[in-house]
């Protein structure tokens, strides 16, 4: 992130508002494509991603609501944060950035979700974590990861440049887990492929069993078609028996 570090301390505002719309774009693609549907959690940057989303024509197909639980209180209450997480971990922390995205991908019924919890600045609210560090949540059905950066810029440049970054995590997340897609894909119709081919092959190795049994059968020299005479019968046993 030492780019749009860079990039925050050497540009006014507008230049990135125009690479936020950019990402937004770059991502909503992905989501369009797939039919899919994305919800946010905000604290420190109190809306931003959302409107991102909005300033899209058409959001309402695939953006339905989104959170902005700037209090310890709101995560807890409205995304189901576990309050140990915020004690043990802080509310700017790996750990509680999934649980947001967790609580609204569930709320919300979507299929991924991104959370924003981080220091805008100026002041750190006497914690011991840097101004500027951000921690992104990007969750789905299937899994859920943090992301996390340290920029240095003022609030007002933080704050856009914590959007800019989830919005980037989460094309680079999307795109991996597109590729683990498909290749899980791949997989099963390998493994699928493979069982059909077991099959076949038992089925025959069956077949040739079967024949071999039934062309070394000790009965099969006494076989009846049901036309002409049946075959005789040896009586042997019969003569040795002695009846009184």
């Amino acid at each position: 992130m030492l780019g749009l570090t860079s990039k925050l301390k050497n540009n006014a505002i507008g230049p990135m508002d125009e690479d936020v719309q950019a990402a937004a774009a770059r991502l909503v693609r992905r989501i369009k494509e797939g039919g899919h549907t994305i919800t946010v959690a905000e604290s420190c940057t109190g809306g931003l991603l959302a409107s991102a989303f909005t300033d899209i024509a058409g959001a309402s197909a695939w953006f339905n609501q989104g959170w902005i639980t700037y209090s310890n209180d709101a995560k807890i209450k409205e995304l189901d944060v576990r309050s140990e997480s915020i004690e043990k971990k802080g509310a700017v922390s790996a750990e509680v950035a999934i649980q947001m995205a967790q609580g609204a991908l569930k709320n919300a019924n979507a299929d991924i979700a991104i959370s924003i919890t981080g220091i805008a600045g100026p002041k750190n609210d006497g914690t011991n974590k840097k101004v500027g560090l951000v921690y992104v949540g990007i969750a789905s059905n299937n899994w859920a990861n943090a992301e996390s950066t340290q920029i240095g810029g003022n609030r007002a440049e933080n704050k856009i440049g914590f959007v800019h970054f989830a919005l980037l995590s989460t094309i680079k997340r999307w795109d991996e887990a597109m590729v683990q897609a498909e290749e899980h894909r791949k997989e099963m119709v390998r493994q699928k492929a493979e069982l059909e081919s077991e099959k076949i092959q038992f089925e025959l190795e069956r077949a040739e069993r079967e024949a071999a049994a039934s062309q070394s059968a000790p009965w099969q020299d006494d076989a009846w078609d049901g036309e002409g005479a049946p075959p005789t019968r040896d009586t042997s046993l019969d003569d040795e028996v002695q009846w009184d």
